[in-house]
Formats: C-alpha cells, sequence, structure tokens
C-alpha cells in the first residue's frame, strides 16, 4: 500500500483541476453545436446525458479539425511555393532581363515579384493533411459523357 502523502495530494491537484475544467466546459459554447455532437454520440451508439461529456467531445473535434486545416494550409503553401520556383527556373535569363530593365525604365515593378497572395486549396492537400492522421481518403474521378453535356446545354 503506498502512503506516501505528495502522491495523494499530486491525485487531490489533478482531480481538482479536472473538475475546474469540467465546470469551465459549462460555460463554453463549442464551435461544433451540442446537437449535431448528441446525433453523432447517438449514431455510434453513445447515450450521455452529461453537457459536460458532450462539450469535451465537441473541444476535441474541434481542435482536430483545426489541426487538420491547419497542415493542409502547409501542404498549399509548400505546393504553390513549389509552382513558382518552377516558373522561375524555366524563365530564360537573357529574356527576363531585357524585359525588366523595360519595365524599370517606365515605373513598373517585376511581374514575378508581384504574385496572386491567394491560396487554393486542393483536395490533395486535405488528402494529405488527412493521411498525416491516419485517414485515408480518396476522390473518384469525374466524367461527364457528351450526351449528358449536349444535352445541358440544349
Amino acid at each position: 500500500m503506498n502512503h506516501n502523502p505528495q502522491s495523494s495530494d499530486g491525485k487531490h491537484d489533478d482531480d481538482s483541476a479536472l473538475s475546474d475544467f469540467l465546470a469551465s466546459l459549462m460555460d463554453y459554447a463549442p464551435t461544433i453545436p451540442d446537437e449535431l455532437v448528441e446525433h453523432y454520440l447517438a449514431k455510434s451508439g453513445f447515450q450521455c446525458p452529461d453537457v459536460r461529456l458532450i462539450r469535451l467531445v465537441a473541444v476535441a473535434t474541434q481542435k482536430f479539425v483545426a489541426e487538420v486545416a491547419s497542415d493542409a494550409l502547409q501542404h498549399c503553401k509548400a505546393r504553390q511555393a513549389a509552382v513558382v520556383k518552377d516558373k522561375r527556373e524555366k524563365q530564360q535569363k537573357v529574356i527576363y532581363l531585357c524585359l525588366l530593365s523595360f519595365l524599370i525604365s517606365f515605373g513598373l515593378s517585376d511581374p514575378l515579384l508581384e504574385q496572386d497572395k491567394r491560396l487554393i486549396l486542393t483536395m490533395d492537400d486535405l488528402s494529405k493533411s488527412l493521411r498525416e492522421v491516419g485517414i485515408e481518403i480518396s476522390t473518384l474521378p469525374l466524367y461527364i459523357s457528351l450526351h449528358v453535356l449536349v444535352s445541358i446545354t440544349k
């Protein structure tokens, strides 16, 4: 039997921290509504009348989605940076320098430096991010037959 008073105090601190955290969930309104969490918990066979536990699942889900989205954003930035690098490498230096000197003489700037700052998140970025957390998704190719396309345009 363990009579160490420090382990008892440490457990008490952990219990009080957990109790405080669960109590704070009562005042927290998560991004994912309680009803949606309850629906999917019930669909999986889990019934729980405790709102704190439902909100805990909502917070965990929100954190998971945020991490996946953040990882997908990093994949998107890396992909688009690679595209810009490829464009720069493919240009012929002489033509580029002539064009640049011409633009500077008219007070204009380098068109390669004025990139579109918008990021375009693709399914490839999202699937790479999900693959890192163990979720494998596959997209089906979209085929539209010429017959359907012709009937839509008429």
